[in-house]
């Protein structure tokens, strides 16, 4: 199951991820101007909690298009991006080449890494936003941030709350209007098939049958926030800060949409 479904999410997020992010962020040479201007702002919210990188050695785990690793590429780290997208990665290239820094971009399963890589010597792994649930097990893959980290390493983690990603369901598009439903079960194990989460930046599949949509397809299986502290704290990985913030929207504030986990790798 995971083998089959790693290889699945792998082709969707392959398909035209490329196309997604000049879409959203323009091409890389404009972009990457954007980044330029102010690398820390790129970082928000996190800039807080990696703190001063320059001269540090930073692995940005499954990094997508680049832009959070060219930031931090931009404020002095020597960074490595993990990845499992070619479409990903041309994206990212671009990025860096246009921003002036170096970034190395390893298109791998993180899964499945080779011993080279697992170096042990990395000063931070970073890594945010709808990651976790494309693992059917997390222990793998906080093994492998143990591995890549050195003793004293920081991992800084943000992703989406699962009371919002399992539990609530909201509709409405004014605070006068907007409503909230439990619909979910937060103790779910089932995996979801959605589209991939830059899909929503291709109009060409706005008007797509759900023939054309099936390259899209992703497996997602949705963790309780109780497994997810678990699995880092099993690895060694000593939970420092766990923050749960809520929506930015005022309708939403009072749900939890995200949270960031800091840890250090024990000794």
């Amino acid at each position: 199951m995971e083998e089959k479904s790693q290889e699945k999410n792998g082709q969707a997020w392959n398909a035209k991820s490329y196309d997604a992010w000049v879409n959203r962020f323009g091409m890389p040479s404009e972009a990457a101007e954007k980044i330029k201007k102010d690398p820390l702002k790129r970082l928000e919210p996190l800039d807080q909690y990696i703190g001063n990188v320059n001269g540090k050695k930073v692995c940005n785990l499954l990094g997508s298009h680049g832009s959070k690793a060219v930031a931090l590429a931009l404020l002095g780290a020597d960074v490595t991006v993990i990845d499992i997208s070619e479409s990903n990665a041309r994206y990212a290239k671009e990025l860096a080449e246009a921003a002036e820094v170096s970034v190395r971009y390893n298109v791998q399963d993180v899964l499945h890494l080779t011993e080279d890589e697992l170096t042990g010597d990395y000063d931070l792994v970073f890594t945010e936003l709808g990651i976790l649930h494309y693992f059917t097990d997390l222990t793998p893959f906080f093994q492998v941030v143990s591995r890549l980290l050195k003793a004293g390493g920081k991992l800084v983690l943000q992703d989406f709350h699962p009371v919002s990603t399992k539990l609530i369901t909201s509709q409405g598009r004014s605070q006068a209007v907007r409503k909230h439903k439990v619909t979910g079960n937060y103790f779910d194990t089932a995996l979801e098939v959605t589209e991939v989460a830059y899909s929503k930046f291709l109009p060409e599949l706005r008007y797509a049958t759900a023939e054309e949509r099936k390259p899209f397809q992703v497996s997602l299986r949705k963790w309780t926030l109780g497994e997810i502290v678990t699995a880092i704290g099993k690895e060694r990985l000593w939970i420092q800060t766990l923050v749960e913030e809520p929506h930015r929207e005022e309708f939403d504030r009072g749900i939890p949409k995200t949270f960031i986990i800091v840890a250090e790798k024990l000794v």
